[in-house]
């Protein structure tokens, strides 16, 4: 039973290791501590596979488990982050090739939010989670997710280097919510 249960919690991580690493990267702002971060979700996650596998959504457990190890990292060491203004070269080009600049803005726009603010903005508008999904990832009302939500994209929209004609997950600049 436990040789299953490993091979269930490897086939997971396998699935799911680069989509984990990228909200990590998101959250800190450098591949590094994405990676770090993602092996010590991960960890925790295959203490408790057992229970974790058996949930409706084993994702977005680890998920929350990704946000609140970043959230331990500021207050068991006192981490001072040290974000670039754009994210590191990659070694292959993918189809937002075109795009780089931009990617670039909106991460040094992402870095400059509050925790809090960056958190929700990237669950809910790069993982696409609903308002109700995000407020359970971050153990906060719906309603704390709109209004960080709101003033992380305001924010975002005033950052020079991202496009104000540009549109946020299909909301239009000045529209109504």
């Amino acid at each position: 039973m436990q040789a299953e249960l490993e091979d269930r919690f490897q086939e997971f991580v396998r699935a799911r290791w680069s989509r984990l690493v990228r909200t990590a990267y998101l959250l800190t702002g450098d591949v590094h501590h994405a990676e770090d971060l993602t092996q010590t979700a991960l960890a925790k996650a295959y203490r408790s596979w057992r229970r974790i596998s058996r949930s409706d959504n084993p994702e977005a457990y680890v998920r929350r488990m990704l946000v609140s190890c970043n959230s331990d990292r500021f207050r068991k060491r006192r981490v001072t982050e040290a974000l670039t203004a754009a994210p590191p070269e990659r070694a292959g080009r993918d189809e937002a090739t075109g795009r780089v600049d931009e990617r670039g803005s909106l991460m040094a726009g992402l870095a400059r939010l509050p925790k809090k603010q960056r958190a929700v903005v990237v669950l809910r508008y790069w993982e696409d989670l609903s308002e109700a999904e995000v407020a359970q990832v971050l153990g906060c009302s719906p309603g704390t997710v709109k209004s960080q939500a709101s003033k992380g994209l305001a924010k975002l929209r005033t950052y020079p280097g991202l496009a104000p004609s540009r549109t946020v997950s299909g909301q239009a600049q000045g529209g109504s919510r």
